[in-house]
């Protein structure tokens, strides 16, 4: 079995030109977000208390995990493109609440307007660019041009961290929530220009007859199951890890204004294993199974180490958990079809949630007994075991495949 059906990497044909180029823009203006770097910052100088904090952030996942299914049904009973609108448009409300009026009852409100415009999205651009490509004929793509995609979106990060510094000394928490409302607007505007071909779903029938439809084609088909299972398994736990890389960094002894460069180190990483996805699309089980495994003993070395040259370990480790993210996604779009596609891809998105829960409970419970390198040295073992999960369905799928052969040239 292969992650991929790809015929070969020739260029996508010309009908997809104007959804990869709105698919790239798209992905840079969604995270050239200048608040990004600087938003605790605000919560803490409008004097919330690390507690207060921290609800903001449980609420804000909160919203994420009770609307993502029901928005990927809609997405499926909809258009998609509608809510890839929708989406950027609240949040750019939420984060004009934060500078308009700072105090908790408007950063709360923020992050659930954030929350529910990060699920209307999700899932439904999935859906969508894969769908586009299927009519195309260039299915087969849809790894390398995420993959394209995901990078372009990390460099984006950097760039926003980057820039917010000189904004900010320049018109302070004003000016970075301004850039960040406008980014969000671009989203939006960007977002209309992407094609949508399929009829939607609905019928008039309620969203939620799409989500039954949706999930009943999951428990009928096993290969849809074990791809809707691999993608939180894959992406959870590193998704979660990331909000701790600057402590990881400030705990191998580097001055404080050395941290954000480490940072860009561990992110370069993740960017090269975005763009490694179109090579890497025709990885079988197995070697699926050893890029999991690899990243997982960098991670853990590179976290036990303790120094500043071993976080390259990191950085490489980040990358194969990129790269495998992105495969498990092009594996799951391949199993799916199109009038469930946004609903099944949500729920992959709300078993990363929840994962992402489970993750933070269990690093901060590592991390306060071990310290920040033993946690991220035991957050590599889900990673291990799913490998190992992996390795034996690929023995069990080989030797079933076997004995049907066997059985084929038997005489009768």
């Amino acid at each position: 079995m292969t992650l991929s059906t790809s015929p070969g990497r020739a260029h996508a044909p010309a009908g997809t030109r104007r959804l990869v180029r709105t698919l790239y823009v798209s992905a840079f203006c969604d995270e050239f977000v200048l608040l990004y770097p600087v938003y605790a910052l605000l919560f803490a100088d409008t004097g919330l208390s690390v507690w207060q904090t921290a609800s903001l952030f449980g609420l804000w996942s909160l919203t994420g995990v009770l609307l993502e299914v029901p928005s990927g049904a809609w997405a499926d009973a909809v258009s998609r493109r509608l809510l890839l609108i929708l989406g950027p448009l609240l949040t750019a409300a939420g984060f004009a609440l934060w500078v308009l009026a700072p105090c908790y009852g408007a950063f709360a409100l923020g992050f659930v307007l954030w929350g529910a415009g990060g699920a209307l999205g999700s899932g439904a651009l999935e859906a969508l660019v894969y769908d586009e490509l299927e009519r195309a004929g260039a299915a087969g793509h849809y790894a390398r041009f995420m993959g394209r995609a995901r990078a372009i979106g990390i460099a984006a990060t950097m760039s926003a961290m980057g820039l917010a510094g000189p904004v900010f000394a320049w018109g302070g928490y004003d000016a970075v929530g301004a850039a960040s409302v406008l980014a969000c607007l671009t989203v939006a505007a960007v977002a209309t220009r992407f094609p949508e071909h399929r009829t939607p779903s609905g019928g008039g029938e309620r969203w939620s007859a799409t989500l039954r439809a949706g999930l009943a084609d999951a428990r009928a088909d096993r290969s849809v199951r074990g791809a809707l299972l691999l993608v939180p398994a894959v992406t959870a736990v590193w998704g979660a890890l990331d909000e701790y890389t600057p402590l990881l960094a400030r705990d191998t002894g580097v001055a404080a204004e050395t941290v954000p460069w480490l940072l860009l180190v561990i992110w370069a990483g993740a960017t090269a294993g975005s763009l490694l996805a179109g090579v890497a699309e025709r990885l079988t089980a197995n070697g699926f199974a050893a890029l999991l495994a690899g990243s997982a003993l960098a991670l853990a070395v590179g976290g036990l180490a303790g120094t500043p040259a071993a976080l390259v370990l990191v950085a490489l480790a980040f990358g194969g958990f990129q790269l495998a993210t992105v495969l498990a996604d092009a594996r799951l779009q391949q199993r799916i079809d199109d009038t469930g596609r946004a609903t099944l891809t949500s729920v992959a998105g709300l078993g990363t949630e929840l994962g992402n829960f489970a993750t933070y409970g269990a690093y901060a419970a590592a991390a306060t007994v071990w310290g920040h390198g033993t946690a991220f040295a035991l957050s590599a073992l889900p990673y291990v075991l799913t490998a190992l999960l992996l390795t034996g369905a690929a023995r069990t799928t080989a030797a079933a495949a076997r004995a049907r052969r066997r059985s084929r040239r038997s005489p009768s």
